[in-house]
């Protein structure tokens, strides 16, 4: 069997540098690691109607924005497949079947969805499609014979009910799906990157986000603000280094060599780290140097961004291409699935033909 991956984004905004380190620079070094016989990366617009049910136009208008993310972070409609979710109904039919393996006390306990119940304040108004994404998740999972997700350490709870599902259906209906790996990032400053001014997370609604797709302009401006030490008032006041949005994203970003172009008075970060411990360093200087440091990053970004903007056609053409090829393996996987339940009676000769000498032999 070969090795295959599935991972994803829901398209309610554009996509950030969070989700830059935190999966997508991941996903092109898996792309280009030459390891996988199959890569399916899903713009998850279903799973972002399950609680978006009443502004389509949103999720709709951010499909093409997510997708110039894509490619413009270097994934390769050559090396891997982008397709569209809701226009692979096999999924629809794959989750419909897996709802009978899963209680609702199981989905109840789901760490994730519990936290997302929370954050968003749903309690008991929570939609079905939002409740039981788990298991549609399952069934994107499934549907591609994924052995390997690449996702954050928030979404583990999600992959082992995954799992779960695979082992209650093989054990029920026989081997027939395939249990999935979660592959973390390799970068822990990478888990989960906060927010611009602190908080736990980046989100579009606290404007504490720094877009892919942001200007250099964009960009500068939103570092020079960050959050820092609130008690390191005077340069020559000791800064605290745990809990510095600024020193958090340089441990994601930032490399030896970096220190040779743009900071040269440091040989790493262990030195900038030090001297801002001790005092006599101003935050300004260390921001100019995260500035230098995610400027060079982004920038190629952004050119090629240009680029596929300048041929929306061309970019719907690769997601059309990518659904069509997503829906024939899932349509593979879904024929094995009926096949397993038996409930593929027009395919299953056998019981047409032990049907067929039942009732002659009452004749």
């Amino acid at each position: 069997m070969g090795k295959i991956i599935l991972t994803g984004d829901r398209p309610t905004g554009k996509l950030h540098i969070g989700h830059y380190v935190g999966s997508l620079k991941r996903r092109v070094e898996l792309q280009n690691s030459g390891e996988f016989d199959e890569i399916y990366i899903m713009i998850a617009d279903a799973q972002a109607l399950t609680d978006n049910a009443d502004n389509p136009e949103k999720v709709r208008q951010n499909i093409i924005e997510v997708a110039l993310d894509y490619l413009a972070c270097g994934l390769d409609p050559k090396k891997c497949t982008l397709f569209i979710q809701s226009q692979i109904a096999e999924l629809t039919e794959l989750s419909f079947y897996y709802m009978n393996l899963v209680t609702v006390s199981r989905l109840q306990r789901n760490p994730t969805v519990k936290s997302e119940i929370a954050m968003r304040n749903f309690e008991t108004s929570i939609p079905v499609g939002f409740f039981t994404y788990p298991i549609s998740q399952a069934a994107d999972i499934t549907a591609f014979k994924a052995t390997t997700v690449p996702v954050g350490e928030d979404q583990e709870p999600m992959l082992e009910q995954t799992r779960e599902i695979v082992r209650k259906f093989n054990s029920v209906y026989g081997e027939t799906l395939v249990e999935p790996e979660i592959l973390l990032p390799d970068n822990k400053a990478c888990l989960r990157l906060p927010g611009t001014d602190g908080k736990a997370k980046m989100s579009k609604s606290l404007g504490n986000c720094i877009y892919l797709s942001d200007s250099e302009e964009e960009v500068k401006k939103k570092i020079m603000s960050m959050y820092t030490d609130p008690n390191h008032i005077q340069v020559s006041d000791p800064g605290e280094v745990e809990g510095n949005t600024v020193f958090t994203y340089l441990d994601a970003f930032c490399k030896d060599e970096d220190f040779v172009k743009y900071l040269p008075d440091y040989n790493n970060l262990d030195e900038l780290k030090a001297h801002y411990r001790r005092g006599g360093l101003g935050d300004v200087k260390v921001k100019r140097f995260l500035n230098s440091v995610l400027q060079a990053q982004l920038e190629p970004i952004r050119q090629r961004r240009k680029e596929y903007e300048a041929n929306i056609p061309f970019v719907f053409q690769i997601l059309k291409e990518g659904s069509e090829k997503a829906a024939a393996a899932a349509a593979n996987t879904l024929r094995d699935v009926k096949e397993a339940m038996k409930i593929n009676y027009f395919e299953d000769m056998e019981l047409i033909e032990e049907q067929s000498k039942k009732y002659q032999s009452q004749e």
